[in-house]
């Protein structure tokens, strides 16, 4: 995966657990360039304690003013201390930080399932399938 080329387009990540690799390589270079690219990660784990790179993730906000960083822990059990999102990544939780669903070109990767789920949910809001890129990362 690729950052796309148009600038006046954000991009939305929506990472799942290690899903989060290809996401990280460009959330770091466009905070190294300066890039003016609207960017905004969702990153979905079940607790803190296995989120890959979540500290590195938290700390780019202040690195790039045009990143926007969301994490999301979906444990049932209680979240003691967390005070991110909790639940799953869904259409009501991208409308609070992003509005209108329509515009931006998202990048999903992590477990098949979540994949496919964001993607359904994303074409049943009216997201184009040409704006929505997707790798699942199974067997982890």
């Amino acid at each position: 995966m690729t950052l796309h080329r148009n600038l006046a387009r954000a991009g939305v990540f929506l990472a799942g657990g290690i899903g989060i690799t290809p996401f990280r390589s460009m959330v770091v270079q466009a905070a190294r360039e300066k890039s003016p690219h609207r960017l905004c990660l969702f990153f979905s784990n079940r607790r803190r304690s296995g989120a890959a790179f979540l500290d590195e993730m938290q700390a780019l906000e202040k690195q790039n003013s045009n990143y926007t960083f969301v994490a999301a822990m979906t444990a049932k059990e209680p979240l003691e201390g967390w005070r991110g999102e909790t639940g799953y990544i869904d259409r009501e939780m991208l409308s609070r930080y992003l509005g209108n669903l329509n515009g931006p070109m998202y990048y999903v990767a992590g477990p098949p399932d979540m994949v496919g789920g964001l993607r359904q949910m994303l074409i049943a809001a009216g997201v184009s399938e040409d704006d929505i890129r997707a790798e699942e990362f199974a067997g982890y």
